[in-house]
């Protein structure tokens, strides 16, 4: 006979799961649902009882999901993800109110498409609460999972299951060596990587898709990266040390497109590189089996149509 312990299953019991799961600590776990430990106890037990198999094995360390309890806990995830987005529809349509979505996305995808397809969607819905998460793809896609961002435009980085995706080709990032105005080769008619790395550079962190991009294409060009680098991820800090030496800077084609353009005219100048470099591509992601809110659904849509006119 079938066990449809899923009927059984309660809001609380769902959320104690997926709180083991994520934190591999009854004593958290408890504490996330403002319960004592030894209730928390009880509460896997029964859990467990209904499902009719373990779920998490314990350890020293601490608690560990066995296969059946990885399949449930992700379940269990998922369900209060949708649970929560339902509410959060609801009351915006209780108040009338635009909706709410969250898109994250790297620095370049954000300011070329993401930005433009917000203004599209707050011209028609100026009540929208629109929250743009800006950073590095392994962040973007940790918070897609837990569903702080409704879709990302990230690259797909080791590790990550594509099962789990729905996958759109976005696009690739062209990389433009960035310095100020009066840079003594801010005129030069054209330059060369080996001539560039006997100056200070200004560079985002390690591992990161820049990083590798700028120290691939001098491996290619047989000449070693430069080693005179300020590390930073803040766009701010990288402009300061810009304007204020004779600093060079790798930046997305889109961010330097904005800086350099007429709205903002940044006196920063783009070296005439001549060997081109690109970054690997992102891609507009979406977890499968996951319903966007109607405001969310429409973002997208806009974004997808920047990206495609971009091609």
């Amino acid at each position: 006979m079938k066990n449809d312990f899923s009927k059984h299953l309660k809001i609380n019991q769902l959320r104690l799961i997926s709180a083991i799961a994520e934190y591999g600590q009854l004593s958290i776990a408890a504490d996330e649902l403002a319960v004592t430990q030894p209730a928390a106890s009880r509460m896997l037990a029964d859990i467990e009882h209904s499902v009719g198999a373990k779920l998490f094995e314990r350890h020293a360390k601490g608690m560990e999901p066995t296969l059946i309890g990885r399949a449930v806990s992700q379940r269990a995830h998922n369900m209060l993800v949708e649970l929560r987005d339902l509410t959060r529809d609801v009351d915006e349509l209780k108040r009338g109110e635009g909706g709410a979505a969250s898109v994250g996305a790297v620095t370049g995808a954000a300011v070329g498409y993401v930005i433009p397809a917000v203004r599209q969607l707050k011209a028609v819905s100026p009540k929208a609460d629109i929250h743009v998460n800006v950073d590095t793809s392994d962040v973007l896609l940790r918070d897609l999972a837990a569903g702080k961002n409704d879709f990302i435009l990230a690259r797909i980085i080791p590790g990550v299951d594509l099962n789990d995706l729905e996958i759109q080709p976005a696009k690739s990032e062209d990389v433009r060596l960035v310095v100020r105005a009066d840079h003594p080769l801010a005129h030069a008619n054209e330059v060369s990587l080996k001539e560039l790395t006997a100056y200070e550079w200004v560079i985002q962190s390690h591992r990161v898709p820049m990083r590798e991009s700028i120290n691939n294409a001098c491996l290619a060009a047989g000449i070693l990266p430069p080693d005179n680098i300020i590390n930073s991820t803040s766009l701010l800090v990288m402009i300061s040390i810009l304007v204020s030496s004779s600093a060079i800077a790798p930046l997305a084609s889109e961010v330097t497109d904005l800086l350099i353009g007429r709205q903002v005219g940044a006196r920063l100048r783009v070296l005439p590189l001549r060997e081109p470099i690109q970054m690997s591509p992102y891609y507009l992601l979406q977890m499968k089996g996951r319903q966007l809110s109607p405001v969310a659904a429409r973002l997208r849509s806009l974004v997808a149509e920047e990206l495609k006119r971009s091609t």
